[in-house]
């Protein structure tokens, strides 16, 4: 099952004036990465990775998971799921069925501010009460056996095991005391055995690896898992003596996950193609010099990438210039950051109207920017398509990095990508197999062999499969 986006309607002409037209072969030109550039990039991504599995402390982090062996597909049993990352708990029960099938329950749960910055040890109570409920809803509540529990703990955490790790520090707004430098995964155990719950927490999932996992159990032959939506990652599977940094002792597999912390990639700026539009967006975020490519290539930011260039076109009255005495179209709200949102862009490419009509009222509804012009619309569809088109194609160079890497053969393999811009934006997968094609000339049939599809619910799915391969990894050790 490949991404549900509709298709992107291409601008052909502009038909604007000879300033406009100018400044619009500039900014082609700037966001326009051809297949010689795409492959540069693609063979610098693959020197990162190398660091990465050589040494701590690499740019591309390539940060091994713990998760050893692949998954065939035939797993069966009942495995948990918990999802904690945000405002809302989510408790999952997914009933493995063999041949790639499975049943999913869940229920969603609010963690409120209190418990955010509270004490831990509250937090973890209030978890374990949640899923000592939802086991009892289920009929579960007397199990003979422990149930494995995958628990996707969406914070910094630096792992030792499948199911050991410490807390480096809290994100997103949590902030309870008495758990940094400590291991979330026993906290968590120590509340659920105080409330008798039969439940052991056995992974610790990251849910790009997640996300891997629950595209592979379906699809045996998955490489790789990536997430492109807010914000991009990816995973994907490695021969442990390629890990040269690995100090893990005895696998009970040759192979093992990689969580690759992508978004990283060239913060160095030796080769992505910045232009001064991203230079803005760099310099202004919350995460100066940081996270690069994935300023570059997330639905995050590519609305204000977009809306650096259309606020730089308006300073030199290239845009929305009116003569005195006509309807005033400039209106200070594009002027507010993040304000042209990346869901405008999806819409606008979508647009296959007479006159635009349907872009002129997305601008006009969120922006008040009002009698907006024909000519004007063109060009801000443009702008959007430039650099939509260019964040598949960038995104595509991480997936052919890991193939080129990996040595994959003539019969190819499956990548499951999970995330809103994926699933969503307008022609992003097409532009991705595009890009692909022009790396991979040696490959005739692009799309039977890389096959991209849409994984769902790394977190809950994914983690409950992360469960199952450490259940199995504890029989075999």
């Amino acid at each position: 099952m490949s991404s549900k986006a509709p298709q992107a309607y291409e601008v052909k002409e502009l038909g604007g004036t000879p300033e406009q037209e100018a400044y619009m072969r500039d900014i082609i030109d700037q966001f326009t990465v051809d297949t010689k550039y795409l492959n540069q990039i693609r063979d610098h991504f693959i020197v990162e990775m190398q660091k990465g599995l050589e040494k701590e402390g690499a740019t591309v982090a390539m940060i091994p998971s713990f998760v050893e062996g692949r998954l065939t597909g035939q797993e069966k049993g009942h495995f948990l799921a918990l999802d904690l990352g945000g405002t809302n708990l989510r408790v999952v029960l997914v009933t493995l069925e063999g041949a790639g099938k499975f049943k999913t329950v869940s229920s969603k749960s609010r963690v409120s501010e209190e418990l955010k910055t509270g004490p831990m040890r509250n937090l973890c109570d209030y978890i374990a009460e949640c899923v000592d409920t939802f086991l009892t809803e289920q009929g579960l509540e007397d199990q003979e056996m422990e149930l494995n529990l995958g628990y996707t703990f969406s914070f910094p955490v630096l792992q030792s095991s499948i199911n050991r790790g410490t807390l480096s520090t809290w994100t997103k707004g949590f902030a309870c005391t008495g758990a940094v430098g400590k291991d979330p995964v026993l906290l968590l155990q120590d509340a659920l055995l105080r409330k008798h719950v039969p439940v052991k927490v056995s992974a610790i999932v990251n849910d790009t690896v997640g996300t891997l996992l629950s595209n592979a159990y379906n699809k045996p032959e998955t490489l790789a898992g990536l997430i492109l939506g807010t914000g991009a990652n990816g995973a994907y599977i490695e021969k442990i003596d390629k890990i040269k940094k690995w100090k893990g002792g005895k696998s009970t597999s040759d192979e093992m996950i990689i969580n690759m912390e992508l978004g990283a990639f060239d913060n160095e700026r030796n080769i992505l193609p910045l232009t001064r539009f991203d230079n803005k967006l760099d310099r202004e975020s919350i995460n100066p010099h940081a996270q690069l490519y994935e300023k570059m290539i997330s639905g995050m930011y590519l609305g204000e990438i977009t809306r650096n260039v259309l606020t730089d076109m308006i300073d030199r009255e290239l845009l929305l210039k009116r003569e005195i005495h006509t309807s005033f179209a400039w209106s200070k709200d594009i002027s507010r950051h993040w304000s042209f949102e990346t869901a405008f862009m999806s819409n606008i490419e979508a647009d296959n109207s007479d006159e635009l009509s349907v872009s002129k009222e997305i601008l006009d509804t969120n922006l008040n920017l009002h009698d907006i012009t024909t000519t004007e619309a063109r060009i801000i569809k443009k702008i959007c398509e430039l650099v939509g088109k260019r964040a598949a194609r960038l995104a595509a160079c991480s997936i052919s990095a890991i193939i080129k890497h990996c040595e994959v053969g003539p019969e190819g393999c499956d990548i499951g990508i999970d995330g809103s811009l994926y699933e969503f934006y307008p022609s992003f997968e097409a532009r991705m197999y595009e890009a692909l094609k022009e790396m991979h000339p040696e490959i005739n049939d692009i799309e039977k062999t890389i096959r991209l599809g849409l994984a769902r619910d790394g977190s809950g799915v994914g983690a409950a499969l992360t469960a199952c391969v450490a259940a199995r990894m504890e029989q075999t050790a």
